[in-house]
Parts: structure tokens; sequence; C-alpha cells
């Protein structure tokens, strides 16, 4: 059922006109990751009253064009929550069981870096993951979401004792004393530390650490996004603890 009739709808500006249109488009793409049936009624009578061409396409990916697209000509800037939920793939049984690679991620700030970790932290199967108290823990719906339901599955713990952490501690952070992770040979059993994304690993833990290693970068920044780092990290050590 329609919301507006046509001269309610057409005393909007376009670009809220652009903004209504976007929110069907939303809907009609999670209808569409649901494998529901699509009805394009109202859509195709908002476009019909804009004077644009018709569009009725049940494909996820040209929905999402389409929802950019009004997106776009809504002027709305693009944020995180504006983002479509991702086309999930069929998930399948792991190949593998967790190892003792643990991660602890100290202080971070972000849940959306949290939630990204977990999916990487999930996917290559290191070993459990231990929170700072003041790290958005598995319990934090944007971290659930972010992570695309790998929170169910990877162990993760909450410690404010860092001594507890497998030994030994391994911060990932640049600094003249890092050793390329590249070369370095990483045991079966430590703990990778991450920091937080303003400041990095905080001097108490950093004091604790028995090795620094870094990724090496050759641009003007001398770091990159924590949750990318850590992917670059993950792979690392699984590459170089199967050879």
């Amino acid at each position: 059922m329609l919301e507006f009739t046509k001269k309610k709808f057409l005393r909007l500006e376009k670009r809220q006109q652009h903004k209504k249109c976007a929110e069907l488009i939303r809907a009609l793409y999670q209808d569409a990751l649901d494998q529901k049936n699509l009805s394009f009624t109202t859509y195709e009578t908002f476009l019909l009253w804009m004077q644009l061409p018709l569009f009725s396409s049940s494909d996820p990916k040209q929905l999402s064009d389409r929802y950019h697209f009004h997106l776009q000509q809504s002027r709305m800037s693009l944020k995180e929550h504006n983002l479509l939920p991702p086309i999930r793939r069929f998930d399948r049984e792991p190949s593998k069981d967790f190892g003792f690679a643990a991660l602890f991620l100290d202080q971070m700030r972000s849940a959306y870096n949290v939630g990204n970790i977990l999916r990487t932290a999930e996917a290559l199967r290191l070993g459990p993951i231990y929170f700072h108290p003041n790290t958005p823990f598995i319990d934090n719906d944007k971290v659930q979401k972010v992570s695309m339901g790998a929170h169910a599955f990877v162990p993760a713990y909450q410690i404010d004792d860092i001594d507890l952490l497998p030994k030994p501690l391994i911060g990932l952070e640049t600094g003249e004393e890092a050793e390329s992770i590249g070369s370095f040979l990483f045991p079966e059993v430590f703990t990778l530390i991450i920091g937080n994304e303003e400041y990095g690993i905080s001097d108490a833990v950093l004091e604790k650490v028995d090795y620094v290693v870094d990724i090496p970068l050759f641009g003007r920044k001398n770091s990159i996004n924590a949750a990318a780092a850590f992917a670059m990290a993950a792979q690392e050590i699984q590459k170089r603890q199967k050879s």
C-alpha cells in the first residue's frame, strides 16, 4: 500500500524522493536475501512519478547498486550503518580445529574492528581470543552483526590479568625494536597482542611483551587499520606454522 498520494510525494524535494526510494530498495534487497517474493509495485509507482525508467530486478547485486544510486541522488553521506547486509555465501563445516595461537585485544575501541577480527579469526582458526574489559565483547550487537555470526564459534574470554595469557606474549606494533613478521619464527603456543586504534598497545602491556613484530610498510603512513593488520598477521602466522 502506498504511503503517499502522487501530490504528496511530488511535494517532497528530489533528494527526499530518492531517500524514500532507497528505503524501499533496502527492504526489497533484504527480501531477496531471505528468498521472499518481491513486490516492486510501490517502487515502480515512485519511479513513474519521478519520470525515471522502471526497474524490477531481483538480483541482490543490482538491487545493491540501485540502492546506492538513490543514496547518491539523495546526497546522503555513506556511513557504516547505511551499508546493506552482505550477500551471504553458504557456510561449510570447518576443515580444522582451533589452534593454540591466542589473540589479546588490548582496549580496542571499535566494535566494527572487533567484529572483523572475529570473522577472520574464525576463518583461519588460529586460537582463542581474549578481550580486555574495555574492548567490546561478543555480546555487543555491532560486534555480532559485523562478525556475520562468527562470534558464536570463536572461543572468547574476558580477562584483565595479562599474566594469565599463553606465553610468549608477542605485540603487533610499530617501532625500531620490532622484527618483521615475515621473518619472525612463531612458536606453536603464544599470544598475539593488538592494541587500540588510537595509540596501539598500552604502555602497561607493552612492558610485559616478550617480542614485538611489525608489518613492513613502505608508504607515508606507519600504521594500518587494526582489523586489516590482524588479517595480514594471521595469514602470515598460519603460513609459517604450516611450513
